[in-house]
Parts: structure tokens; sequence; C-alpha cells
């Protein structure tokens, strides 16, 4: 081994590592990118040496004049050449990046003025036309009662979910005998001492109880709809009479019930139509009334025919009646803002006449009378007034049927016309349907008290549970026919538990008016005022102190405030808010 050798080996300071010699190539590459920018302006300054050198026809013939070689292999640099160049340009990008990091500039500071902030609503208002208006983007906060609202629609379904144990699931014996006997002799178990089994899960057991006549099992009697009877109802005459008769004794006894104000409210349900039957001093009204929905222009013609007065407060008044007569006639023949009713124009098309007119429609024949001999005196022909007269009958007798069968077409009978309208549906033929697969079954009456031929029913009761947003909730579903009076006793049992929960309801969609109708007619009181209209509340529940429910249940269905009466789909409890919020 050399001298120069050992030293080399014998000395670790002269040796390269692999960071001096990157340094090494880097410098180097920086050195010829310094040199090609020094030697490109003296190829700018000779432009036709440079078009030369780059000529590539001007430097094919330059080199040697030996015949190249088609098969040796390829000496072009190229693409070399290109890569020294980006290796270059990246070199140069480096240093120019590195020089502008290094070179310290005082950044100028421009003096502009700071533009003057608008409110939101008013750029908005500036950008917008006048005629349209701000959005409402601020839900409205729902609103608090601390009591739970009475629906007067008929639920098929009822869900409440909470985390506690929902009582009513996995009852004892006793506790079942208990709430069937408390609701059988409408006891209340949790104000008597009567030694009846006042648990939760009792009192839960008697509020899924009510009475119902007649009783098939197998059919549906409610809802009524061909969807829910699968089997044709195949009975012969003798059954249908004494289902007929037995009908008859049921609805009277019930009937005589809520006058003498033994029952709060009961229910007739048939396959076209519903009736509500309300005791006095319910939704604060001081006569028995009855609520009919829906209706139909026949219907309204029977009734009138019968002289049953009634009147349509969910009927929309039309705006374009100008003229007196016509206003007179359209109050007279559809019955709006109007509760008595004479013999008209329909009464003569769906029966006799009464011989006895009022003045009202002997002015509106004479003026039909000089309307036609006006026209005949004009010489139109009797085929053009005709054609005339067929019109306007057109036009009003649609103007009268446009809300039939709807929530438009619901009908209110107050006081003594009750009991006309009482005789009305025992005689109607129509009541009771003649084909179909309830043909010959009678209407359904549905009650929260017992009467004569009535079957105890009780709703179908399921419980599970769920989890959501990683909690554990109780959930119980009732089916079946769940009553007004259901609602507030099972939030007045669900508040014991201190904790929150929600119920869910399920309207069937015949009785949405009942609700609606029994909404409005409270509204009307409070903005009418007239306390000769308007049952006292604490009056109300007196009279009302033996119909066979708890107090506190009627006292809600005996309140006229706004929120005492509400078709809810979704109820809220919160111990936080200290009350009830629905939707």
């Amino acid at each position: 081994m050399s001298t120069n050798t050992e030293g080399f080996l014998s000395n670790p300071s002269k040796w390269k590592r692999p960071d001096d010699i990157i340094k090494m190539q880097r410098l180097k590459q920086k050195q010829k990118a310094l040199q090609d920018r020094i030697n490109k302006p003296s190829r700018a300054a000779n432009p036709s040496q440079a078009k030369a050198n780059d000529d590539p026809i001007a430097n094919r013939f330059e080199g040697s004049t030996k015949r190249k070689n088609p098969f040796s292999r390829n000496t072009d640099n190229s693409a070399k050449r290109q890569k020294d160049d980006s290796v270059s340009a990246s070199a140069a990008g480096e240093e120019t990046i590195f020089e502008l990091l290094t070179k310290a500039q005082q950044p100028e500071v421009p003096q502009i003025e700071a533009p003057v902030v608008k409110p939101l609503e008013q750029r908005f208002l500036q950008q917008c036309p006048v005629e349209q208006t701000l959005p409402q983007y601020v839900e409205e906060v729902p609103k608090t009662s601390k009591q739970s609202p009475i629906h007067w629609s008929v639920k098929s379904k009822m869900r409440i979910i909470c985390r506690t144990p929902i009582p009513g699931t996995n009852l004892r014996t006793n506790q079942e005998a208990s709430g069937l006997t408390s609701f059988v002799r409408c006891i209340d178990a949790k104000e008597s001492s009567t030694g009846l089994d006042i648990s939760p899960g009792a009192r839960f057991y008697q509020a899924t109880l009510y009475w119902q006549h007649p009783y098939l099992p197998w059919l549906t009697l409610f809802p009524r709809n061909s969807r829910n009877n699968h089997t044709q109802s195949t009975l012969d005459e003798s059954v249908r009479s004494v289902l007929a008769k037995e009908w008859v004794t049921s609805f009277r006894n019930l009937f005589q019930l809520l006058r003498a104000r033994q029952c709060p409210y009961f229910y007739v349900c048939a396959n076209t139509f519903t009736v509500l039957f309300r005791a006095a001093g319910i939704g604060g009204r001081v006569e028995t009334h009855a609520l009919l929905t829906p209706t139909s222009r026949g219907m309204r013609a029977a009734l009138k025919q019968e002289e049953i007065e009634f009147s349509m407060p969910l009927k929309k008044s039309s705006a374009a009646a100008t003229d007196k007569a016509d206003q007179l006639n359209r109050s007279n023949e559809s019955g709006v803002g109007n509760s008595s009713f004479s013999n008209s124009s329909e009464e003569t098309q769906a029966g006799p006449t009464s011989n006895c007119m009022s003045d009202e429609d002997n002015d509106e024949d004479e003026d039909d009378m000089d309307s036609e001999q006006w026209l005949q005196s004009l010489g139109v022909d009797a085929a053009e007034i005709r054609k005339i007269s067929d019109n306007h009958m057109k036009k009003q007798q649609m103007r009268e049927c446009g809300g039939d069968y709807g929530d438009q077409s619901l009908v209110l009978i107050e006081g003594s016309e009750c009991q006309a309208f009482f005789n009305f549906l025992l005689n109607a033929k129509s009541t009771t349907a003649k084909v179909g697969r309830l043909a010959g079954v009678p209407p359904t009456l549905l009650a929260p008290v017992s009467f004569v031929g009535a079957s105890l029913r009780t709703l179908q009761t399921r419980s599970t549970k769920i989890r959501m947003d990683g909690q554990d909730y109780h959930s119980t579903e009732l089916h079946g026919v769940v009553l007004p009076h259901v609602l507030p006793y099972l939030t007045d049992l669900l508040c014991e538990a201190n904790d929150n929960y929600s119920i869910t309801l399920a309207t069937v969609p015949s009785t949405a008016g009942l609700c609606e109708a029994s909404q409005k007619l409270i509204n009307d009181l409070d903005k009418e005022n007239d306390a000769s209209t308007q049952a006292d509340p604490v009056f109300g529940k007196e009279n009302l102190s033996d119909c066979g429910l708890n107090q506190r249940v009627v006292e809600s269905m005996c309140r006229v405030t706004k929120d005492s009466v509400f078709d809810t789909e979704r109820l809220l409890y919160s111990l936080d808010a200290g009350g009830f919020s629905w939707s």
C-alpha cells in the first residue's frame, strides 16, 4: 500500500461524505447555469450566428464526412441536453426563490378606506325588489301548556317513547282485574279508597278500555272500509232485522245518557259519515250538540226537508256574491252563516214542498218571474231563456257542492234540533248500507261509558325497547280506537314518572274535521265574547261530575282556551319547559 493511500485512510477528515458530494454537484450546476446566463446576452447580440448555430439544416453537413452506420448505437445527446437544461432551470429557479426569500423588502401598506358595513336586512332589501318580503328563517318556538290538549278526532294508533319503563306491560292478575273494575264502575282509583289496586299498571290498563256496539269479531267496524274487511258479509234478512232492532235500543239509551250528562260524548260511525254527540258544557257549548262530517248536498237537503236547522262552521264564504238576492238564495240553500232554513228550490228537487213559504222565497220567485218576463219582452226565445236558466242552476249546484265529502261540509246541530237529528238517524234508511261487505250492519257506536248492548273492548298493546342516539328507550304502541279521553288520562299517568316522553298519534282521516271544527268554535266564541253562548268551564265540570270520567279529564274537555283543542300528531312533555308542546 502506498504512502498516499495510507495517509488518506488514516485521516478521516479528508473523506467525502454524500452531503458534500451533493453540494459540490449543485455548486457545479449553479456555475454552469451562471455561465449560460453570461453567454446568453452575447448570443442575443449576434442573432445571425445564433440562428446559424441553431439551424439543423446548416449543421447537418458539419462534422465528419464518414457515412453513419445504421446499426450502430444511438449517440444522440439531445435527451441528455434536455435533462441538463431542466436541471439548470430548476437550479436557477431555486436560486431565484432563495434570492426572493433572503431579499429584505419593506412592504408598502396602501391607504384604503374601510367600507361601511351595512346590516344584513338592509343589504338584502337593496338586492331584492320592493314587492318581495324577507323570508322567515327563525323557527317559531313551540307553545307550551301545562295541560295536554284534547283531540276530538278518533286516533287509530298511539306510540309512547320514554326512557323510564312505561306501566301497563306485563300486568299482574290483580292489576288487570283492578283496572277492569275501575273502568266498568267508573271509579277514579287514584282518589277513591275502595281497596282496588292503584298501581300505574292498573290505571294504564283502565285507560285502554272502551265500549262498542255492535261487535262482530269477523268484521272491522271502525274504520269502515273494504280494505280492512276481506270477507263478504252474508247476513240473512232475519239477522239484519235483529241487528237493526238492537242498534235502535242501544242508540236511544246512549242518547238519553248524553242528555242526562251521564255520558260526556259518543260517536256514531256509518259507512259514509261520522257523528260526534257531545253533552252540554263540553267545548264551551251551553246545549247538547252534534257534529256531522262529511256531508253532501243531498244529505243537507234531507236535513232541511225535516226542518232541522244547522250551520257549517268550516264553510268558506264566497266573496263573489255582491247581489243581495244571490246572498239570500245562497244562505237559504247552502246554510252559510244562517241557522234557519226554509223551503228553497233545493227542497223542491229533493222532496215535496210545504204550503207555507217565507216572504223571502216569494220575493225570489217574483224576481225570477220578472226576469223571465223581462227577457220575453225583449224578444228572447223560450229556448234561450231555458238555456240561461239551466246554466244558472248548474253554477249554483257547483257552488253548493264545492266542499262536499270534505272537512268544509261539516255540519253543526245544537239544542232542540239535536233531538230532531236523533230521530232522523233512527228513521233514515241511508244509515245502514244495503250492498257491500258491510251490508245490513248498522253504524258503530263508540263511547267511554257503558250502555245497553255495548261490548267491552280493549286496545292492543305492544312494548319494545329501542336505541336512539346511543341511549335506550322504552316504546309502547296502542292499536285500535283511541278515543279523546285516552290522551289526557295517559299524560296524567306518565307525568308521575318525572321524566321526559313523547307521544305520536295517527288520525283517522274521516274524523279530522271534528277537531278542526271544535277549535274553530272555541276561537269564534273568544272573538265574539258572547257570554250567552259560552258555558262556564266550572259550571260544565260540576254538571258532568257523574259522567264516568275523572275530574281532570272532564276539566280538560270543558276548557275553552286556544290551546285546549288541537289535532296533535306529536306531543312532547319536557320537565325543563314545565309542560307540553305539540305539532
